[in-house]
């Protein structure tokens, strides 16, 4: 498993900007979150791709800026909307192919979407395997405020798309659903395809997304229990910026997470 950085873990500075100073801190893998369609093309792309290519950088995975969308877009019954997002994501998919990205992070529909659960698994599915014809897997993130963030929602599409579906494990978001991370790989661990990493204080809303070792994580069980699994992915640090103070930090943590998990696997 290789360690990296998020893109948005830099936000709000320019996407192609942030990839650069992740380059210049000297962590090759990298999650790019693109912050606008204008980055998915002309200039701003090709110095994107420029970047990788001259960091020998490895993109483990991208986030859309259009996750907030999803709930209107993706999985409305408005059919144009399904269409324009479609296309958009479709985009995605063709870039992240000359970019030898594999994983695309979807958020899904926010908890109080009127979305039926046959309409979910529909649109989802139709999106994997748009996905899939170029190569991308395209995987269900947890997150607090989305259908997502409950564990029996997880498990239904784990059922549901038991040969197709995929997972983004995100421990902030967890901690923000009142679920253990360890819980989750439990339960659809197999199907964990990234992982998102940050540190926090359990039980404390106001410390829960911290610094590599500012918090309480057991990091090195979570490493271990990954590891029994036989999970095949990487991983990223995600951060906000008034996480941190300086971009140092970002590879620091980044260190202390390779460390722990040479120390768990050995």
């Amino acid at each position: 498993m290789k360690i990296g950085i998020s893109t948005a873990s830099l936000y709000p500075m320019h996407t192609e900007k942030a990839l650069l100073q992740t380059a210049r801190l000297g962590v090759k893998n990298v999650e790019i979150f693109f912050n606008s369609a204008s980055e998915l093309e002309g200039e701003i792309f090709s110095y994107v791709r420029s970047t990788v290519n001259d960091y020998n950088m490895n993109v483990i995975s991208v986030h859309p800026f259009s996750s907030p969308m999803e709930t209107l877009f993706l999985f409305s019954s408005y059919d144009r909307r399904l269409v324009e997002i479609m296309d958009l994501y479709k985009r995605h998919f063709e870039m992240m192919s000359k970019l030898n990205a594999k994983v695309f992070v979807v958020h899904g529909a926010i908890a109080s979407a009127k979305c039926p659960d046959e309409r979910y698994v529909e649109r989802l599915s139709g999106l994997i395997e748009a996905g899939h014809g170029l190569g991308i897997t395209v995987a269900q993130e947890n997150v607090s405020y989305c259908k997502s963030g409950k564990p029996e929602f997880l498990q239904f599409l784990y059922k549901e798309l038991s040969s197709s579906i995929a997972f983004v494990l995100d421990i902030k978001q967890a901690r923000r659903s009142g679920v253990q991370p360890m819980e989750l790989l439990e339960t659809i661990g197999d199907k964990i395809v990234h992982v998102h990493l940050s540190d926090g204080v359990n039980g404390d809303k106001t410390r829960d997304c911290l610094l590599i070792g500012e918090g309480d994580f057991d990091f090195a069980a979570f490493f271990a229990l990954l590891n029994k699994k036989g999970y095949k992915g990487d991983a990223v640090v995600e951060l906000y910026r008034e996480n941190y103070s300086d971009y140092s930090q970002l590879s620091d943590s980044v260190e202390r997470l390779e460390k722990l998990l040479k120390g768990a696997c050995n």
